[in-house]
Order: structure tokens, then sequence, then C-alpha cells
């Protein structure tokens, strides 16, 4: 009996070892050394110290700032630990009523817009962490930011059109937005 698991043991150790030991300090060194900024985290520093990841999304509720994407992680918003859509089909009343209450927020947060809110500021992303807003997304809330930082809106528009990202390799995906380092960049102009 012992001769039949002593090499099913032994396997499962040296697999061990080199699966869950040597194989993931390789590559993360690899990694640390080849691109550090990836490696860990992507961190955007403000004054010295981090203000968040280039790659998940930050939630901002102040009139002075671009707002993000919603989230639909739990128990809060862009929680990294729990990456998941909010699994509301389009048929879902929940769904709808969900959308409701934020256009309702976006259109009290400025009154006087009546510009067609921009999708992507009403509904969650598949990951719940998306960091990024559409060029419309950020255009819709240009007014109410100017406005409440007293910042003339072609200063702005123009700071919204330095943080915004083309296509990768020019072809896929859409233009977008940074909302974390738009709003540090705001943050600075003052």
């Amino acid at each position: 009996m012992l001769k039949e698991l002593r090499p099913a043991i032994v396997s499962f150790l040296l697999l061990t070892l080199l699966t869950g030991i040597i194989y993931p300090l390789l590559v993360t060194g690899f990694s640390r050394l080849t691109m550090p900024a990836q490696a860990n985290g992507s961190m955007i520093s403000k004054d010295g110290k981090p203000a968040g990841s280039r790659l998940i999304g930050q939630s901002f509720s102040e009139p002075k700032y671009f707002w993000s994407r919603p989230s639909a992680t739990n128990p809060m918003p862009n929680n990294a630990t729990a990456s998941a859509g909010s699994n509301l089909g389009p048929t879902n009343p929940a769904l709808m009523d969900v959308i409701k209450a934020r256009v309702q927020a976006l259109r009290d947060a400025d009154p006087g817009n009546k510009q067609p809110v921009p999708v992507d500021l009403v509904t969650a992303s598949a990951s719940g962490l998306d960091p990024h807003i559409s060029p419309a997304a950020a255009q819709y809330q240009l007014a109410r930011v100017a406005r409440v930082r007293q910042l003339n809106p072609d200063r702005l528009h123009k700071l919204v059109s330095e943080h915004t990202e083309g296509r990768q390799f020019g072809i896929l995906g859409e233009p977008r937005v940074n909302v974390l380092e738009l709003n540090l960049a705001l943050d600075a102009l003052r």
C-alpha cells in the first residue's frame, strides 16, 4: 500500500512546490523587473501617496468632481475583491428602477442640464470596476463641474480632451476618459 501512495505523495509535494511556490515567485519577479508599475497595481500617486489604481474605478459623489460609472460591487462600490456586474437583465424591472434613480440623481445635481444622459453614467460595467467613462459622459458633466469650481468651461473642455484616451492600437474599443486621472488633474488646476 505504501508503495502505491509514495509516488502520489511525492508527485503532490513536487507539483505543489513547482506550481504553488516557484512558478508564482518567478512570474512575480519577472513582472516586477520588466513592468514594475503594472506589477504593483498601476498605482497613481498624489503628493507621494497612493491615490488609487489606474485600472480600478473610484466613486466620486461631490459635484466638483467628474463622476465615475456606477459600480455594482458589494458591499461598497468599486470593491476590487467583489468584481461582478449586477446580473440585472434588460427585462428585469429592478434594472429600470435603478437606472431611473441614477438619472434622477444626475438631474438633481445639475438641474439646468437638458442633454440626454449618456448610458455609461447610469449602467454598471460587467466587472463593476470600470475606471473609465466615455467622452460624452465627461462632456455631460462638464458644465456642472465648471460651475461648482468656478472654472471657464473652455479650460475644462481642454482638460477633458487632454485626458481622453484613443482606441487601443487605433482600432480596438472606444475613446475613454480615466476619471481618477481627470479628477486629479482637476485638483491640480488650483
